[in-house]
């Protein structure tokens, strides 16, 4: 019956008794059941090559692939004690051809692929989602990957060939980078795409799929290579489930450019993979893959994908994940369509999401309401304090009352922060004594008041401008020792301002500078009054500090403050200086202060000027020269004619937080507009870009030709104090030890240079590398000498030293760590 069977019908065959009971029962098995069964199975083989070899016609041809198949079950059990994913082999055949596909990989219960996405910020409003991780609905797409058919190795007609591609796969995988490339180079008189694919196919089977990932890469450079997608994307699925987003989305972009819908399942892991790194950025371009899976595949994703993603969107503070609505609502869409199962924390979030919102949609929360209620979903406590959140919002009392009642009926004690939303609905309707009961009512009954519900009564008192009362409940604020002060600072200064009270606001302002961060907004205030009051001698102190602080810089606001000041005052001269400076800073100039210069630089044989044509000062290239090297990033179109400047600062570094304001206000005239602030705004963006423009081109070709980041030729050249001083600020880190680590970018070759550099500086300094990243260390003295090189430029914000942790260790003796587990991170 076997042998009658045709090569498309013929499955494994049952395994021998003995080999049967050998089989071991889980991974942790002990060898020796692998080894019997291998033992089993070497009696099959030696059986089925007798009767191939005695055999002829159809029965040879079965018998052949029975012989395959066996040798290949027998691989799979040698690997199964010792590898947590489970292999089924998945061969096809037919009568024509002799090849065999790659072991399709089926993810058991501890897979790779079950992750679980922690959450993406830590602060107390974020969204609370539990709905099941991503992994399971991986076994049924509805379009699986295409298979790889690759010959067996005793296929292939040359011994010699078969022995060389043997060699290949035992060597390649224990090489590094630059070491595999030159093994690869030796073999190309004779390596076909035939036989890379082996390779490359072969390395996926043993999990070294960064091998085989340098290997495709390899291929991709020859002359004879043809585009495979199969192969393609058997590389993307693998890498993407070992969390190698970058190399997976690299193979995702090579298809794509072939002028091919990537499939299912690449679509599925690389969002996956997205997902599951913490990093800046990683949730924009899944969310990016997922419309084009969608829209560019036409394919529908599993309902784990879309819970997953929109989980992650509401992962973050409500501040954050605001801006990611029309994703929120797109995935919403999209699981209604497919008519798929919406879980309640999809409806739930999606309502946070709307209540944070600066205009709120009412009619858009009604709704989700209503189908809740429709679906048998009961509103939790969550989405009923998400509902009285969008009432605050929108002076909805009738409303606010109906939801207070409701969580007072859920019989668990009120959060805080319901009392805060309740305070605001009242302000909204100018009931400010009705807030009041209601903050006295949360002391009773929560036994404190909270630090955000203090704001918000202060915040309700100063707008009624209630002084007495506004600078009791601040001095209650003071006394209970809870923090922030500061926005309740900029409350009652406000307040002070609008009263006329100045003697009132400088005590206030007095206090602040105290007790709280630098403020540009309250410094801010401060200078409009004393320009209201026409002290400008003090205006002008208070605008110089502003502007040579970094931690708390100039607005187009402050500019028109001063300037209105200085023409008020008659200071003409003061007052050019003041116009010169908006111009370079590309400031728009109010009309009235516009048309008081405009006679004045008539009068002294000058026209009016318009804001002065983009040049980056000596400052600003020395910035850029550091900041290139601890990792800024620059992209370009593709003729490489305009280039943009991405400036990224790491939200829970103190250097960034004062890093960034500094750049943010030195680079104003280049920033392009929609990364520019409101003047009333005191929060900068974790990332900025500039415009694009061709001023760029000098760095981009010399830190980023093609794309990647590369260490000039003349470094020694452009590394002054000033250069050295952002680049640790930006890519450096002062460990407690006092030694100074510097973050490199780019090549061994170029980070020899640099150290050479230093080293012409007097600074001796050992290199070693991690991942993609290399570390410059300054140890002992040298650090000490390095330090006093760049402290001149160095921000003087109590910043200077910052405890990383052991980033690094330089006392081992050897100079690199290139198999770090952190080089997808790094890149």
């Amino acid at each position: 019956m076997l042998l009658g069977a045709t090569a498309t019908e013929l499955s494994l065959p049952p395994l021998p008794t003995a080999a049967a009971a050998a089989l071991p029962a889980s991974s942790g098995s002990s060898m020796r059941g692998s080894l019997s069964l291998l033992r089993s199975l070497s009696l099959s083989i030696h059986r089925h090559r007798h009767i191939a070899r005695g055999g002829g016609g159809g029965g040879g041809r079965n018998a052949l692939l029975l012989l395959s198949q066996s040798r290949r079950l027998s691989l799979a059990a040698l690997r199964l004690p010792f590898s947590r994913p489970h292999l089924l082999v998945s061969p096809r055949a037919s009568s024509a051809s002799l090849s065999s596909s790659v072991e399709q990989v089926v993810d058991g219960p501890d897979s790779d692929e079950n992750w679980d996405f922690t959450s993406r910020g830590g602060d107390s409003d974020g969204f609370s989602f539990d709905v099941g991780s991503v992994g399971s609905d991986m076994r049924q797409l509805a379009s699986p990957p295409p298979a790889v058919e690759v010959k067996e190795l005793e296929e292939v007609p040359e011994q010699w060939r078969r022995a060389k591609l043997a060699w290949l796969c035992k060597e390649l995988p224990a090489q590094k980078g630059g070491t595999l490339v030159r093994i690869l180079n030796a073999q190309r008189k004779w390596m076909r795409q035939e036989d890379a694919t082996y390779v490359a196919v072969h390395c996926t089977r043993i999990r070294e799929n960064e091998t085989a990932f340098k290997v495709y890469k390899w291929m991709m450079q020859q002359h004879w290579y043809k585009f495979d997608f199969a192969l393609a994307t058997k590389l993307a699925d693998y890498l993407g489930k070992n969390r190698k987003f970058a190399k997976c989305r690299e193979i995702f972009d090579d298809i794509i450019n072939q002028g091919r819908v990537p499939s299912e399942s690449t679509f599925h892991v690389l969002i996956v993979a997205y997902l599951s790194a913490p990093i800046q950025g990683c949730l924009e371009e899944a969310c990016s893959i997922y419309n084009r899976m969608i829209q560019l595949g036409g394919y529908q994703p599993q309902l784990s994908l879309h819970n997953s993603l929109f989980r992650a969107l509401v992962s973050g503070s409500g501040a954050l994940s605001k801006h990611h609505l029309k994703q929120a609502e797109f995935i919403f869409h999209n699981l209604v369509t497919s008519r798929l199962e919406i879980h309640k924390d999809i409806y739930g979030g999606l309502i946070w999401l709307h209540s944070y919102q600066d205009t709120v949609d009412g009619e858009r929360i009604a709704e989700l309401r209503k189908e809740m209620q429709e679906s048998g979903i009961e509103e939790t406590r969550e989405v009923l304090l998400s509902v009285l959140r969008a009432c605050s919002k929108e002076g909805n009392s009738d409303e606010a009352e109906r939801v207070w009642l409701k969580l007072q009926h859920l019989g668990d004690k009120l959060p805080s922060l319901a009392y805060v939303y309740k305070m605001e609905v009242y302000a909204k309707v100018a009931e400010h004594m009705k807030s009041l009961n209601l903050f006295r009512e949360m002391q009773e009954r929560l036994g404190s008041a909270t630090v955000a519900a203090y704001h918000k009564i202060i915040e309700v008192i100063c707008k009624a401008q209630d002084v007495e009362l506004a600078e009791s409940l601040m001095k209650e604020l003071k006394n209970s020792g809870l923090k922030p002060l500061g926005p309740s600072f900029i409350d009652m200064m406000n307040m002070y301002f609008n009263l006329g009270l100045h003697d009132k606001l400088e005590s206030a302002f007095s206090q602040c500078v105290e007790k709280c961060q630098p403020n540009r907004v309250i410094y801010g205030i401060y200078l409009d009054s004393l320009v209201r009051i026409g002290d400008i001698s003090k205006a002008e102190e208070i605008f110089s500090e502003m502007h040579s602080s970094g931690a708390i810089g100039i607005s187009g606001r402050n500019c028109n403050s001063i300037l209105g000041g200085y023409l008020s005052a008659g200071d003409y001269v003061k007052a050019e200086k003041v116009y010169h400076l908006m111009c370079q800073k590309k400031y728009e100039i109010e009309r009235a202060s516009m048309e008081k210069l405009d006679p004045i630089l008539s009068l002294r044989g000058k026209a009016v000027k318009k804001p002065v044509s983009l040049k980056l000062t000596k400052e600003q290239r020395e910035i850029l020269v550091g900041m290139l090297l601890g990792g800024l990033q620059i992209d370009s179109d593709e003729q490489r004619k305009n280039h943009m400047i991405k400036f990224k600062f790491n939200e829970n570094s103190g250097m960034h937080s004062a890093l960034k304001r500094h750049i943010y206000e030195h680079y104003h005239e280049w920033l392009h507009p929609s990364c520019k602030l409101d003047d009333n705004s005191n929060e900068i963006p974790n990332s900025f870009s500039t415009i694009c423009h061709s001023y760029f081109g000098f760095y981009a070709d010399q830190f980023w030709p093609r794309g990647k980041p590369m260490i000039p030729k003349l470094i020694h050249r452009w590394l002054s104090p000033c250069a050295l001083a952002y680049w640790y600020m930006y890519g450096g880190y002062r460990m407690s030890s006092g030694d100074i680590l510097l973050k490199l970018r780019g090549s061994q070759e170029g980070a020899e240079r640099v150290v050479k550099a230093l080293k012409a500086k007097s600074l001796d300094c050992r290199v070693k590398r991690k991942g993609q990243v290399y570390w410059i260390g300054l140890l002992g003295s040298n650090s000490t000498w390095f330090w006093k090189l760049i402290e001149p430029y160095v921000l003087d914000l109590n910043f200077a030293q910052e405890d990383d942790g052991e980033i690094l260790s330089f006392n081992s003796g050897s100079d690199s760590d290139k198999n770090s587990d952190n080089s997808e991170e790094d890149r």
